[in-house]
């Protein structure tokens, strides 16, 4: 049936898609990693979707507790989320990211009591029992139809913090697409509970739906280079990373990411840049101070930055951070108007978190400990 076979398509599509988010240090992000978060999710609900068109949960019961959660009441939040991960952290610092969790957790919750009361009952359920379903049912209901369309505006609210105007017109574009599917389905489902009809066909509506935005986020968020800044890691990761034959993977995997490192070189703007904000602005004595923060500065993917990290200097990014914290700390201990510090003082001012992490870091880079340097130095 072709209407199926593009719906397992799009789950396949969504599955492999959300992975490649997640896995690729190109596209690899806090932002990208809700929006594979929200494919998944997609993939789950056009799942079950294929499972009841396909009558497998008669053949595999117990398939059953999939089809039981209310995967809706993921969409908005992981939605809300890879929006507020792409703004201003100002934004993002006042947020408590759990509370939009509640109405997903509330539904689990309440589907796996009936199951269970449903169960111990043998059909044969208490009046007191039917009484409190009922009420949970209707704060089911009540957060169904309050916490997804606030959330939602919410969404539109915060894509005003969007700098990049392409995109802010691309992430305008997936949450209306993605909304107007989440709303379709909210006035379907409360009509059905006052009229009785036939959901079946405008179910496979909003499944289709589902299926054009999985292959537009494919289109949009890769082929366009929504979700990775660098356009050229973009075109290599297009061109050569999918195309790996299973028979030399391995071989072309790795020629290619050495093609790739050698065209990054010190004269790269980013890491020009990179290197003005921890020589002139000491960004490196923050000590929450990481690689998303810093690739959100420079407005590349944190993936990305780790490539050029790794390529010019050629060691990881947290070494790169602690080299710049102990060549502080060595600046201090020679500087007369730090002599009243202790050591472990001079490390955290730097941005060491511990002193645990301060002295290992110190030796490694010196090759002695803090103590023995100072006393060198005397």
């Amino acid at each position: 049936m072709i209407y199926t076979t593009l719906l397992n398509i799009a789950v396949f599509q969504g599955t492999v898609l959300g992975f490649i988010i997640l896995k690729s240090s190109i596209f690899n992000s806090n932002s990208n990693k809700y929006l594979a978060y929200l494919l998944f999710t997609l993939s789950i609900i056009l799942l079950n979707h294929v499972f009841e068109v396909e009558n497998v949960l008669t053949t595999y019961p117990f398939l059953h507790f999939i089809d039981n959660i209310e995967w809706i009441f993921l969409l908005p939040p992981f939605l809300f989320l890879f929006i507020i991960n792409r703004i201003d952290k100002i934004v993002k610092n006042k947020q408590k990211f759990y509370w939009y969790f509640i109405p997903f957790v509330f539904s689990v919750l309440l589907n796996i009591a009936r199951d269970l009361d449903h169960v111990a009952g043998f059909y044969t359920i208490p009046e007191s029992s039917i009484y409190l379903f009922k009420i949970l049912g209707l704060i089911h209901l009540i957060l169904a139809v309050t916490f997804i369309p606030f959330l939602i505006c919410y969404c539109y609210f915060l894509t005003r913090y969007l700098k990049d105007p392409q995109e802010k017109k691309w992430i305008i574009t997936l949450l209306t697409i993605i909304s107007s599917s989440i709303f379709a389905f909210l006035i379907i489902y409360l009509t059905s509970l006052f009229i009785q009809f036939d959901l079946s066909a405008t179910m496979s509506i909003l499944a289709l739906a589902a299926t054009f935005i999985i292959h537009w986020t494919s289109y949009m968020g890769i082929y366009k280079y929504k979700l990775a800044k660098n356009k050229e890691a973009v075109y290599n990761f297009l061109n050569h990373d999918l195309t790996i034959s299973y028979g030399n993977s391995q071989i072309l995997e790795d020629t290619r990411v050495e093609e790739y490192r050698e065209s990054i070189t010190a004269d790269n703007p980013y890491f020009q840049k990179l290197e003005l904000l921890f020589k002139e602005q000491h960004i490196y004595t923050d000590s929450t101070l990481n690689r998303e923060k810093v690739a959100e500065k420079l407005g590349i993917s944190a993936g990305y930055l780790s490539q050029i990290v790794n390529t010019i200097t050629g060691d990881n990014f947290a070494n790169y951070i602690n080299c710049y914290r102990v060549e502080a700390v060595k600046e201090m201990i020679s500087n007369p108007e730090y002599e009243n510090y202790n050591l472990l003082a001079m490390g955290l001012e730097s941005g060491f978190t511990s002193k645990t992490t301060f002295y290992k870091a110190f030796k490694k880079v010196t090759g002695q400990t803090p103590n023995e340097y100072k006393n060198a130095s005397k």
